[in-house]
């Protein structure tokens, strides 16, 4: 419970006309949001809240039962609030440091004069987390060192704890990586190694809110690594094809010493001295573009 202790005057004495001085209480500060209600008890309060401020008199002797009393808040952003009951209701539309003023004044009797008590805290008001948004897509590659920037709109300084879960499968033993967030985006660096769906757990919390939040991240594959495979092979193949296309096509161009000369081969039949027929072979080199008669007359001819 939030109680701030006022400093009560010093004097104290049975006689309650003297007891008057010694007023002293407490401010109590609550803050409601939908059905919850919310002690403050460190002094912070949250921007935009409905705020309820409770001035609770000390008076175990009941010196002040009767008197009739008169408060006059002053809430530091220049709003002033009078009326006759200890507590008031307000709220601060913006972040930043007031200083609360409660000026009490009382009267026990009717001819008596009236008294007042001055009393003032100084009150900082934050803005409470109410979003984290991913600013960037949701769809990512695999393989690839990606930075992820999400809008945090509470008042810094915050702590932040995250965690990357493969395929969103809850994991009840596994920590979080713990930051503190002195501005009001995140970055986050991170490379997925394996494809599909995976979850980001991110829970922020400041000094007087706290907020939970799951990022649902589609990782596909890396489409580059298999183009670079696939224009590899083409290159490869058109190379290939082009030395057999070269080779082919390339014209053949040889000196005139490297063609051999032709020859004509003759057939003679000749007889030896033993009455026997032998058949010889007589080649002669022929120039190019030369023509000669195949059978010549050597021997003896045979005519059919």
């Amino acid at each position: 419970m939030l109680l701030l202790l006022l400093a009560p005057l010093s004097v104290a004495e049975t006689d309650p006309l003297t007891d008057l001085e010694n007023i002293a209480g407490k401010l109590i500060f609550y803050q409601i949001e939908g059905n919850a209600t919310y002690v403050r008890d460190t002094g912070e309060l949250a921007s935009d809240v409905p705020t309820e401020t409770m001035f609770e008199l000390f008076d175990p002797q009941k010196n002040f039962s009767t008197a009739k009393f008169t408060y006059t808040w002053d809430l530091g952003n220049g709003e002033v609030i009078q009326g006759t009951e200890p507590v008031v209701r307000y709220h601060y539309s913006k972040s930043g440091n007031y200083t609360l003023r409660l000026k009490v004044g009382f009267n026990l009797a009717k001819y008596t004069l009236p008294f007042t008590g001055d009393y003032s805290m100084d009150v900082k008001v934050l803005d409470a987390i109410k979003h984290i948004e991913l600013n960037g897509p949701s769809d990512y590659e695999m393989s690839q060192n990606i930075s992820l920037a999400f809008h945090v709109d509470g008042s810094p300084p915050m702590w932040v704890c995250w965690r990357f879960v493969p395929d969103c499968v809850p994991d009840t033993t596994g920590g979080c990586t713990l930051t503190m967030l002195y501005e009001n985006t995140l970055w986050l660096n991170h490379t997925f190694t394996s494809a599909g769906v995976h979850c980001l757990d991110i829970s922020v919390r400041n000094d007087i809110s706290q907020l939970q939040s799951s990022f649902s991240l589609y990782v596909r594959k890396n489409n580059n690594a298999h183009m670079f495979f696939i224009l590899s092979c083409a290159a490869i193949l058109v190379a290939t094809f082009s030395f057999i296309t070269v080779i082919a096509c390339h014209p053949r161009h040889y000196n005139r010493s490297q063609i051999p000369a032709s020859g004509n081969a003759i057939f003679l039949k000749n007889r030896d001295s033993d009455d026997q027929s032998t058949i010889q072979f007589n080649f002669s080199n022929v120039d190019k573009e030369e023509k000669k008669p195949l059978l010549l007359q050597y021997g003896t001819q045979y005519s059919s």
